[in-house]
Order: C-alpha cells, then sequence, then structure tokens
C-alpha cells in the first residue's frame, strides 16, 4: 500500500470514530430539550427521571466528539497539504465558523446544562439545554456545508492554482448541501432514537435490546458518500493522489497503527463507561445535581466546603 492510501485509511478510521460521537451529541440534546420541556409543562418527576439519566452519557459522547474532532483538523494538516492548499480559503473559513459560531455556544451553555439546574432556575436551565441543543444543529450546518462544497463546488474561482471564494452564498448553499444537511440530522435523530429504544428495551427485557443499528447505519452512509467521490477530494478539482502530503508510505503505516492503539485504548474506554452509565437504573441516576454557595458536593468556593463541618465553620 503507498502512502496516499494508507492517509486516506488513516483518516477514515479517525473519522469513524468522531462521527458517532457529534451524532449522539446531536440526537441526545435535543431530546434533553424535549424531556426538560415536558417536566416544565407537566411536572411529572418522570420525565426529569430521564433527563438526569441521559445528561450523564450526553456529556461523555460530547468530551469524545471534541477530542477526536482535534485529531482531524490536524490531520488536513499533516496528511493532506495538498488540499489544505488548494482549498483552505473555502475550508478553512467555514470550519472557524463552526467553532466561532457552534462550538462556543454549546461550549459556553454546557456547564450551566450539566451543573446549573439548583443555581440557575428550571427556566434559565431550559434555556441552555435548548442553546446547547440549538448550538449541535449550527455545528453540523458548517460542517456539512464545507463537506457538501467538496461534493459539488460552485461560487469560486481558481487563481494560480487555488481556490479563491468569490461568492460566500453559492458556497454555503451548493447543490448537495440542503440534502446532506438534511439526511445527517435525522440520521441522527434516528440513531439517537434506536439507542434510547434500545436501552429502554435492555432494561425491561433484561439486557436483550439491539443499546448500535443507527449508529451502523451512519458510518455506511458516510463511507458510501467519501467512498463515492474517489478519486477526487474535491469533485472535479482536485485528485486525491494531489492532495496528499508526501510523506513515506513507512511513516504513514506507523502514525496509523499508533492511531489504532491509542483510539482502541481512549475511546473504547469512553464507550465502556457510557455503556455502563446507560446499564445503570435509570431511578437511581436520577438524583439532581447539588449546587449553590456552601454545598459541600460542589462548593462555589474551597473555603465553603471547609465551613460546613460543624455547621461554625471551624
Amino acid at each position: 500500500m503507498d502512502a496516499v492510501l494508507l492517509a486516506r485509511i488513516q483518516f477514515g478510521f479517525t473519522i469513524s470514530f468522531h462521527i458517532i460521537f457529534p451524532a449522539i451529541t446531536i440526537g441526545l440534546a435535543s431530546y434533553l430539550a424535549v424531556l426538560e420541556a415536558l417536566w416544565l409543562a407537566t411536572g411529572r418527576p418522570v420525565y426529569m427521571t430521564l433527563y438526569q439519566f441521559w445528561l450523564r452519557p450526553f456529556a461523555v459522547a460530547f468530551a469524545m466528539g471534541v477530542v477526536s474532532g482535534i485529531v482531524l483538523a490536524y490531520q488536513f494538516g499533516t496528511h493532506w497539504s495538498g488540499f489544505s492548499r488548494f482549498a483552505g480559503a473555502i475550508t478553512g473559513p467555514l470550519l472557524t465558523y463552526e467553532v466561532l459560531t457552534a462550538f462556543f455556544l454549546e461550549a459556553g451553555f454546557l456547564g450551566v446544562m450539566l451543573f446549573g439546574l439548583k443555581r440557575v432556575g428550571p427556566g434559565l436551565h431550559f434555556v441552555s439545554t435548548c442553546v446547547v441543543a440549538l448550538g449541535t444543529l449550527v455545528s453540523a450546518t458548517w460542517i456539512l456545508a464545507s463537506n457538501s462544497w467538496m461534493q459539488t463546488p460552485q461560487g469560486h474561482e481558481i487563481v494560480n492554482g487555488v481556490v479563491v471564494p468569490v461568492d460566500w452564498l453559492q458556497v454555503i448553499l451548493n447543490p448537495s448541501f440542503p440534502y446532506r444537511l438534511s439526511h445527517m440530522v435525522v440520521a441522527a435523530f434516528v440513531a439517537t432514537a434506536l439507542i434510547v429504544g434500545g436501552t429502554g428495551a435492555w432494561h425491561l427485557l433484561k439486557r436483550h435490546g439491539n443499546a448500535p443499528a443507527g449508529l451502523a447505519a451512519i458510518l455506511a452512509g458516510w463511507s458510501t458518500t467519501e467512498i463515492g467521490r474517489q478519486p477526487w477530494v474535491v469533485y472535479g478539482l482536485l485528485r486525491t493522489s494531489d492532495a496528499a502530503s508526501p510523506h513515506p508510505a513507512g511513516q504513514v503505516a506507523f502514525t496509523l497503527a499508533l492511531f489504532v492503539l491509542v483510539y482502541v485504548a481512549v475511546f473504547g474506554a469512553g464507550t465502556a463507561y457510557g455503556m455502563h452509565l446507560i446499564a445503570e437504573d435509570p431511578a437511581g441516576a436520577a438524583a439532581e445535581p447539588e449546587g449553590g454557595a456552601g454545598q459541600p458536593s460542589q462548593p462555589m468556593r474551597p473555603l465553603s466546603a471547609a465551613q460546613e463541618r460543624d455547621g461554625h465553620g471551624h
């Protein structure tokens, strides 16, 4: 195998790990928003029980999605420098917009969503959950705009051998963008619904639910999309062989093997922990997070916990 094929295998391996986690966060974030809305509207404890149960797997998936996404960003420079030079004027800003709008939106309200129910009150906490859910959808919008442009490029000119954007609306709203975005969001919702339904069946039927079918479908769809574009990275404009960095095959093979070992260890452990969380009794995982100044479990400041020793600060 030459360096280009090895680089493709490595990127395919890392992105296959990554896409699972954003798909879960997209679906779970919206599901959590619906659960909290139902809890506020009806006051039924079962909705908050389910909210607290799925909040922790959501946090685990969100964290692993961020970590695995950073790896992909670095690979554009290390293994696909030809692609970065040729199309960076379009893909770079689109990914930057994703960070500036979606990621900061999610990260800014995630802490309130995870720990702020007693600190900010139910109303503002619900707003935080909705903002995080919106952030996941905005993130998907920018990522799919970039990927769709690679499939159906328009709104650009080629100047001195590189792509230069001339109409950002055409770049973003390229012909395949609406279909790919809607397909990805629906796939995330369906995959999450299968996870939630499978988990319920797992608990009801003594571990006989089937918790990964939707995720397998997402991976199959992404593989079909990306492999179907070959031999082009940017369809009709840049071939995969011209997009790859000029590394020796041995170096790429070494990093591929290293990625496999690290990913299996790190994300295997994270996945196992997530499976452990959804295997717990939902009623036992539904305790509301503590909050407020002086709470011993989560003090607002270090001395707050010390003051709880005897009630007089001694």
